[in-house]
């Protein structure tokens, strides 16, 4: 059950990452020339870490600070396990988020480098 926890705030942040598709101002633009661009800068961010890698990095860390908090605390042994699952499911929403975004990120600026308005 403790692994289950941070696996669902992994999923639940795991929406676009390196398949983002950025709202883009299409007036003048060839749709055609603009998927294979799109293509191209999606396959560009799938060379950083996503949201299921940071997000585990996320909530192994989160479960440490987790159950140092809880030690600190002066919790039992059950006290401590809570902060710690408490911990990984905060480590893995933030680390998850940040993968996400950091892989959107590349997307927008490799396609604003290639000449596209992206709106969003």
């Amino acid at each position: 059950m403790k692994l289950v926890y941070p696996l669902i705030a992994i999923t639940l942040t795991a929406c676009a990452g390196a398949d983002v598709r950025p709202v883009v101002d299409m007036q003048g633009v060839n749709s055609t020339k603009y998927e294979a661009d799109l293509r191209d800068c999606q396959e560009y961010a799938k060379q950083k870490s996503g949201a299921l890698e940071t997000g585990a990095k996320g909530a192994a860390g989160g479960a440490v600070v987790g159950s140092l908090i809880g030690l600190v605390g002066g919790g039992t042994g059950s006290n401590i396990a809570q902060a710690a699952g408490v911990g990984a499911v905060v480590g893995a929403a933030g680390g998850g988020y940040m993968g996400n975004k950091a892989q959107e990120d590349i997307v927008k600026k490799c396609l604003v480098g290639r000449g596209y308005k992206v709106l969003d």
